[in-house]
């Protein structure tokens, strides 16, 4: 009888990198309708889309119900990721959202050492030295932009995204955490469904109705949400957090464009270099150390 062979690191780093990948096209979806609605609203509804899709995915598979333990970490998670959205979605209203994830890049480096710390994982030295190598390309972009013209609220934006990072980082490890003991279908569901639950209330006071050209863009919002949420659960579950938070900084390279693209926020020269550094550091993060030769180790 053969046994399964698990996914390598390498797969699941490279599930993180589409996860990411999708996820940003969503930030750039969510930053046009948050400049229509407002954060709230457009998280709001794009939540509530959510939970029909997500909801059909986990009840489809007739998949039991969480302990109250799991249950606990479901909802635990989802009063993170409820209150980082807001803050995140508010913050790419205000800032580009170029500047708004190179900023919010020391959460990796953050969640490297809290996975240490809470998962017991060891802090790989190549890990870390990936990270950093990804944060000097980010600083190199950051540099390039240090000129440019900002809006009003800029600092709002930046203490929005500092915020909404540190609450990122506590989320990157309860993702490993929780990836280790459900299924994608079933985290997508109930962080979903917390998010919403948790937004619920506010909105006879807050909440702005979207006109009908705007639910199609909600849909997809929705769909690109759950999707980098099942692939960013799979991947999690099979690979420790310090190989995979490395991924987080090849979001830059994706908002730069979609910024550039839909929004006219200019992409630079310093990008494009900093990107160089970015993938780098991506490499390095999960490359496997060589083995030294049978002889070389007597």
């Amino acid at each position: 009888m053969t046994s399964a062979v698990a996914p390598a690191p390498t797969r699941a780093f490279a599930v993180a990198c589409v996860g990411i990948a999708i996820f940003c096209c969503m930030d750039a979806l969510m930053k046009g309708l948050g400049l229509a609605l407002g954060a709230y609203s457009a998280l709001l509804w794009r939540t509530l889309v959510g939970v029909g899709v997500t909801g059909l995915l986990w009840f489809t598979a007739r998949a039991p119900w969480p302990t109250p333990a799991l249950l606990r970490l479901h909802v635990g998670r989802g009063v993170v990721v409820a209150a980082m959205a807001v803050l995140w979605f508010h913050a790419i209203t205000l800032v580009p959202l170029a500047e708004a994830v190179a900023i919010s890049f020391f959460a990796p480096l953050l969640a490297i050492w809290l996975a240490g710390l809470f998962l017991h994982e060891a802090v790989n030295a190549r890990a870390v030295a990936g990270s950093c190598l990804g944060l000097a390309g980010v600083a190199a972009i950051v540099a390039g932009r240090l000129d440019a013209p900002h809006g009003p609220r800029v600092v709002e934006g930046i203490a929005a995204v500092i915020a909404s990072a540190l609450l990122y980082a506590i989320n990157l490890v309860l993702q490993r955490h929780q990836a280790q003991q459900a299924s994608p279908r079933e985290i997508a569901f109930f962080q979903t469904l917390t998010v919403f639950a948790l937004l619920l209330p506010f909105a006879p006071w807050a909440a702005v109705a979207p006109v009908t050209a705007q639910w199609p863009l909600l849909a997809a919002a929705a769909l690109f949400s759950t999707v980098s949420l099942l692939m960013l659960s799979w991947a999690y579950a099979r690979a420790q957090a310090q190989q995979l938070v490395a991924t987080e900084y090849t979001g830059f390279v994706w908002l730069s464009l979609l910024g550039w693209w839909f929004f006219d926020e200019a992409l630079t020269p310093a990008t494009v270099a900093g990107a160089v550094l970015i993938v780098g550091g991506c490499l390095l993060a999960i490359r496997r150390p060589a083995r030294l030769p049978q002889e070389a180790l007597l």
